[in-house]
């Protein structure tokens, strides 16, 4: 459904005809830019935390906030430049490259947001389905590309092929963000062979930064409970019960196993 334009009858009346057609048009264009990137966003396929505007500045993990501010500006993505960020689980990965995706869509640009497993379902059946075909033509044809978890399940030999042919297609006209906790060398592991693994990476790191990150997971550092918190003032004894009686229900669901 359309948005409805609410102009204030006051404000036509003190308009003339080419000033009022002027706001019209520019209301119009606003409302299809927006359409616009609704659809581009929703075609992205963003996870869950993407807005770095929400970014914690306090997480040490090995990107300041100056680097942080200078990838914002996206001009690595005006020179076709790609990215890989490497290290550990937790340490922000996925959120990055989600903001950084998050935003070249708001400039314009075609991003687009896969796992390696829904990047692997493409691939194998972009011969065989509809929907895989679509899907291949949408990466074919994005300004840039993330692939998040890169290389962490050893791939099939068909697929390793189609992952080459795919990034060998987009290279230098399209930009990569690669994440993956494996380091470069382990690869040819991962796709089984040396010479593929060796010609995959000569095409990402040709034009590349690539940002290692470090540190402690940032889920774990910040996981919840669902147990309420005892308050300090609470004596020991109520504790010791509670204790005792979460003991209890552990020994009889052990019992009951």
């Amino acid at each position: 459904m359309r948005e409805r334009i609410n102009v204030p009858k006051t404000y036509i009346f003190r308009l003339s005809y080419s000033d009022f057609a002027l706001t019209l048009l520019e209301t119009e264009i606003s409302c299809r830019r927006k359409a616009h990137l609704e659809r581009r966003r929703k075609a992205a396929n963003l996870p869950l935390l993407h807005d770095l505007d929400h970014y914690d500045s306090g997480v040490q993990n090995g990107i300041s906030q100056v680097q942080l501010r200078q990838l914002r500006q996206l001009l690595w993505l005006d020179q076709n430049y790609n990215l890989i960020l490497i290290g550990p689980s937790g340490t922000g990965k996925s959120y990055l490259a989600g903001g950084l995706c998050h935003e070249a869509l708001k400039l314009g640009y075609h991003a687009l947001f896969r796992t390696m497993d829904e990047l692997i379902q493409t691939i194998r059946f972009k011969e065989v389905t509809t929907a895989a075909a679509r899907e291949y033509k949408r990466l074919v044809h994005a300004h840039l590309l993330v692939i998040d978890d890169i290389m962490m399940f050893p791939l099939e030999k068909s697929v390793a092929v189609g992952l080459f042919q795919l990034i060998n297609q987009l290279h230098e006209k399209t930009s990569f963000i690669i994440t993956t906790n494996k380091n470069p060398k382990e690869w040819a592991e991962m796709l089984g062979d040396e010479v593929l693994a060796t010609a995959l990476l000569d095409r990402l790191l040709y034009k590349c930064e690539v940002i290692k990150l470090t540190g402690k997971s940032y889920r774990l550092e910040h996981r919840t409970t669902i147990f309420e918190q005892q308050q300090p003032a609470e004596g020991g004894a109520t504790r010791k019960k509670k204790q005792l009686s979460l003991q209890k229900v552990v020994v009889n669901h052990a019992e009951m196993t």
